[in-house]
């Protein structure tokens, strides 16, 4: 039984991994849970965002094999921050590298924001090797669902958040925040680079949850989390994500026959809902659960409920496949 009503309880992993997958990049694995349960991938969020002790308890720790990994230059994988070799081709294969060095036949994939992008983007170029997928906050990384919340959108509900978020860039690049971020933020101004991680990660920190939630801006504002979160989200951005446009909509024929839950927040300003139901609307066996009091983050408590739900499920669909 979970003693707390919505996540299971604190674990800590059992296993740790340092998987060097290039001459530049290392990745942090860590196992915990069962060694013969259910495999499931957590797959954070950013890009650049790690992961936290907190992402284990979304899973029956009895049940699941529970694998967490930071992805290039974020977390405990390093370099830290590190721009080099850093795109969606090699986080994709990097997952595959995970899964064979686990040892590992087909897993259940669970990811948020950047998370379902990336999860949904593995599934479709390894679609033998994933067995379900959980989802939440759906981000399809297209330039319209960048341009709502770095450019012009997510600005019209915050804009008092807005001003502190537009400060660090001068009046004249304002036309395209995104490549001006990035030039800041690979600059050689040390000064002005730690300035701009900062405005850069605490606007989407003060903007994830309905509820004001002092806990998650002061952790969107720590330097090491801000700097790395910044520098490669703005990275991917920068560069349309380094994938085609719309791709994942147009290759989703490809996972169509996965199961799939999405759990999306009504009120989420980061990845607005619209994205969610215009991917569950191609894909037959997905399941969309909408929090009706709840934004972006995961740790909201509609959001969070409704994830323990769908792998407690899981198990139940999954466990008499084994």
């Amino acid at each position: 039984m979970k003693l707390d009503p919505t996540l299971y309880p604190p674990i800590q992993p059992d296993v740790q991994h340092s998987l060097q997958v290039d001459e530049v990049h290392t990745l942090h694995i860590e196992e915990a849970g069962n060694p013969s349960g259910l495999p499931v991938l957590f797959v954070h969020g950013g890009p650049g965002g790690g992961c936290l002790p907190i992402h284990r308890q979304f899973f029956n720790p009895k049940k699941y094999r529970i694998i967490l990994f930071d992805q290039r230059g974020c977390g405990q994988s390093r370099p830290h921050a590190c721009l080099t070799n850093n795109t969606t081709d090699y986080l994709i294969e990097d997952i595959e590298k995970i899964r064979k060095l686990l040892k590992i036949e087909s897993w259940a994939l669970f990811g948020g924001s950047w998370g379902s992008t990336l999860s949904l983007l593995y599934a479709q170029a390894y679609p033998e090797r994933v067995n379900a997928l959980i989802l939440r906050g759906i981000f399809l990384c297209r330039e319209e669902d960048i341009d709502w919340f770095y450019q012009q959108g997510a600005n019209r509900f915050f804009p008092n958040f807005w001003q502190d978020f537009i400060a660090p860039i001068s009046v004249e690049n304002r036309h395209n925040l995104v490549q001006a971020y990035y030039d800041l933020l690979t600059g050689d101004n040390e000064v002005a680079r730690m300035r701009a991680a900062e405005a850069w990660s605490v606007w989407e920190g003060r903007t994830s949850t309905l509820k004001p939630s002092e806990v998650n801006v002061n952790h969107f504002s720590d330097p090491h989390f801000a700097l790395a979160m910044a520098r490669i989200e703005c990275h991917y951005f920068c560069h349309h994500a380094f994938i085609k446009p719309n791709q994942i909509l147009n290759n989703a024929e490809r996972i169509a026959h996965i199961p799939t839950t999405i759990v999306q927040g009504h009120y989420d300003m980061v990845c607005p809902v619209n994205q969610a139901y215009e991917l569950a609307g191609k894909l037959p066996n997905a399941n969309l659960v909408i929090c009706h009091h709840a934004g972006h983050s995961a740790m909201e408590v509609d959001i969070s409920e409704q994830l323990v739900k769908a792998t407690d499920s899981l198990i139940d669909i999954l466990g008499s496949q084994r």
